[in-house]
């Protein structure tokens, strides 16, 4: 089959529209701290210690091992029985404040610092995300003020 150049460009463009409409997705690193390699194998070179409760978003599955990348957009392999679908984020926002609803106006229930791990309540919805914060604290935020969502 011969193809025009229209019909490549059309077909290109639907399977990147395709690729974008996926969801991206995240897990977190389980109980236990666990070690990021550069190749899907513990025989490859330990590049990281992930902490405890570290999101990831999965780039590719196999054979048991997770390609997976970081807040800094590093990538990296782990054990995927390291992953824990318990969802956490990251604060990429400098002060990020959790309020009480998911508006603007709505009173702050504690400010946060960037860096800081939040666990996921509930899923994104109108550019808003309900998290709670270790010491008990929970409330909404921006979804563009955290990573891992």
């Amino acid at each position: 089959m011969k193809w025009s150049f229209p019909a490549y460009a059309a077909l290109l463009m639907s399977t990147l529209a395709a690729s974008a409409a996926q969801a991206a997705e995240f897990k977190s690193v389980g109980a236990n701290p666990a070690v990021l390699y550069n190749a899907p194998s513990e025989r490859g070179r330990k590049i990281f210690i992930a902490p405890r409760g570290m999101p990831v978003e999965i780039i590719l599955t196999q054979n048991g091992w997770s390609k997976v990348r970081d807040v800094a957009g590093d990538l990296a392999w782990i054990d995927a029985s390291a992953l824990s679908a318990k969802r956490n984020v990251i604060v990429t926002a400098a002060n990020l404040k959790l309020h009480a609803t998911a508006e603007e106006n709505a009173a702050v229930v504690v400010t946060v610092d960037k860096g800081v791990l939040l666990e996921l309540l509930a899923p994104p919805a109108a550019g808003w995300v309900k998290l709670k914060h270790r010491d008990g604290p929970s409330g909404f935020a921006r979804i563009a003020e955290v990573w891992g969502e």
